[in-house]
């Protein structure tokens, strides 16, 4: 019984840099479509930009379905 403690820090922190690093991709994203907007509106391409925002929406969708996924199994 006197380990519940431990595993519920434990649990409240891995949470806690998934929120982050799930709120910290998707600005990366954001990011990513705004640089591009800018970067053609003066006549860029922002192919760069686009990657970046479609690799950091992709890797959030990840995270987010690895997560209901582990809900959903117990």
């Amino acid at each position: 019984m006197g380990d519940y403690p431990g595993l519920l820090g434990g649990m409240v922190l891995v949470e806690f840099s998934f929120s982050i690093t799930v709120v910290s991709l998707f600005a990366l994203g954001i990011r990513g479509l705004a640089q591009r907007s800018e970067a053609k509106r003066v006549g860029a391409s922002g192919v760069l930009s686009l990657t970046t925002a479609i690799v950091c929406f992709t890797a959030c969708v990840a995270i987010v379905a690895y997560g209901l996924s582990l809900m959903l199994s117990r």
